[in-house]
C-alpha cells in the first residue's frame, strides 16, 4: 500500500464518493424538478472500470466508499457493482445513497454483496408533501425499504433537505423517529446550484435555527469518530438513533473534509463545487495503468482549495446535485 493521501492543508483523505449513474427517476424540487435529461453519449463506468478505480484508491488509503448517483439503483448491475467494491482489498465500508424506490427489493442482495449501510432521501414524512417534493407518491414503498434495511442490520440513515415553509414543521417528527428506531436522521442545509437560484432564494433555511433547537431539547453533540465527515452528530438519552446536521454555509465546514468524488463517467472532482473535473477514465482501461492513475490523483490533490466558497455565492460547475450525488 502506498502512503495515504494528505492535502496541503493537513487533511487526510480516505472517503470516496463514487457516482455510478447520473440518471434519476425522481423529480425532487431542489435537484431535478423537470426530470432527468440525458447529457452524455458515453455510458457510465463499467463494473470492470469501477473495480480498477476502487483498487487504485484503496491502495491510496481509501477504505470508505459510498455509491451515489443520480440514483444508483437505476443501474440493473448495482448488486454486481456493490459486490466488486466490497471485495476490494483495503475497503472496509461500502454504503449506498438512494431515493429508496428499489430498496425493499434490493436490500437483501445488497447486504449479501457486502454493503455496510444505506442513506435514504426522505424530505417529508407526510405522503402528500413527499409527493409534492419528489414527483412520486412512493413514501410507503420507501419506508418499506427502510424497515427492510434495518431488519437486515444495515446501518441506516435518513437524509432530509431543509426547506423553508415546506418541511421545517416536521423536525420534531423526524427526531421522534430516532427514539423509536435505530437510525440516524440527518438534516442537510439546501445548497445553491446552477439550476436552483430562484428556489434557493425562497427555500433556503439556515441550519443555525435547528442547531439551537437541538441544544434546547437536550441533544448533545457526539465526539467525532473515525471516518466521520463534516456532519455534526447529536445524541439524546432514551433515543436509539441519532440526529445529524450538515451545514455547508457554517464557518469552518470544510476543515474536516476527508472525501474525494468520482463522476459517473470517471471524472475526479476535488470538491462538490469545483469548477471542473480531472478525467481519469482513460487510465481505467487495463490493470497496468494503476500507478499512473494514482500519480495523477496525488498530483491533482495539490490543487484542492482550502474550502468551497458557497457563502460567497461561488457554486463552481455544479449545475445540479444529480451530477455528483451531493
Amino acid at each position: 500500500m502506498t502512503a495515504p493521501l494528505t492535502d496541503g492543508f493537513g487533511r487526510d483523505f480516505h472517503y470516496l464518493r463514487l457516482s455510478v449513474e447520473d440518471a434519476c427517476n425522481f423529480r425532487c424540487l431542489y435537484c431535478l424538478p423537470d426530470g432527468y435529461k440525458k447529457e452524455h453519449s458515453e455510458p457510465p463506468l463499467s463494473v470492470a472500470e469501477i473495480g480498477r478505480l476502487v483498487t487504485a484508491f484503496a491502495e491510496l488509503g481509501f477504505w470508505k466508499i459510498r455509491l451515489t448517483g443520480g440514483e444508483p439503483t437505476v443501474r440493473q448491475d448495482i448488486l454486481e457493482i456493490a459486490r466488486a467494491v466490497a471485495a476490494t482489498p483495503g475497503v472496509r465500508q461500502v454504503s449506498l445513497s438512494t431515493n429508496g424506490y428499489r430498496l425493499a427489493e434490493l436490500a437483501e442482495g445488497l447486504k449479501a454483496a457486502g454493503l455496510w449501510g444505506v442513506n435514504v432521501s426522505v424530505d417529508s414524512l407526510q405522503p402528500a408533501r413527499f409527493h409534492e417534493l419528489t414527483g412520486h407518491d412512493k413514501l410507503g414503498l420507501v419506508w418499506e425499504g427502510i424497515h427492510r434495511a434495518l431488519a437486515l442490520g444495515l446501518h441506516t440513515k435518513i437524509n432530509a433537505v431543509l426547506l423553508k415553509d415546506l418541511n421545517e414543521g416536521e423536525f420534531s417528527d423526524f427526531l421522534r423517529l430516532t427514539k423509536e428506531l435505530p437510525l440516524s436522521v440527518r438534516f442537510i442545509e439546501l445548497m445553491r446550484t446552477g439550476d436552483n437560484e430562484e428556489l434557493f432564494a425562497r427555500r433556503h433555511l439556515s441550519a443555525a435555527g435547528l442547531l439551537a433547537a437541538l441544544d434546547g431539547e437536550g441533544w448533545s453533540e457526539r465526539a467525532r469518530r473515525e471516518g466521520d465527515g463534516p456532519a455534526r452528530v447529536f445524541e439524546k438519552a432514551g433515543h436509539q438513533g441519532s440526529a445529524g446536521l450538515i451545514a455547508p454555509y457554517a464557518k469552518d465546514f470544510c476543515t474536516t473534509c476527508n472525501r474525494l468524488r468520482i463522476t459517473s463517467r470517471g471524472g475526479l472532482r476535488l470538491c462538490l463545487f469545483a469548477e471542473s473535473d480531472v478525467p481519469l477514465r482513460f487510465l481505467l482501461q487495463h490493470d497496468g495503468q494503476k500507478a499512473e492513475l494514482q500519480a495523477l490523483v496525488r498530483q491533482s490533490l495539490g490543487k484542492k482549495e482550502v474550502s468551497h466558497y458557497l457563502p460567497d455565492g461561488v457554486i463552481g460547475g455544479t449545475k445540479h446535485l444529480a451530477m455528483m450525488g451531493g
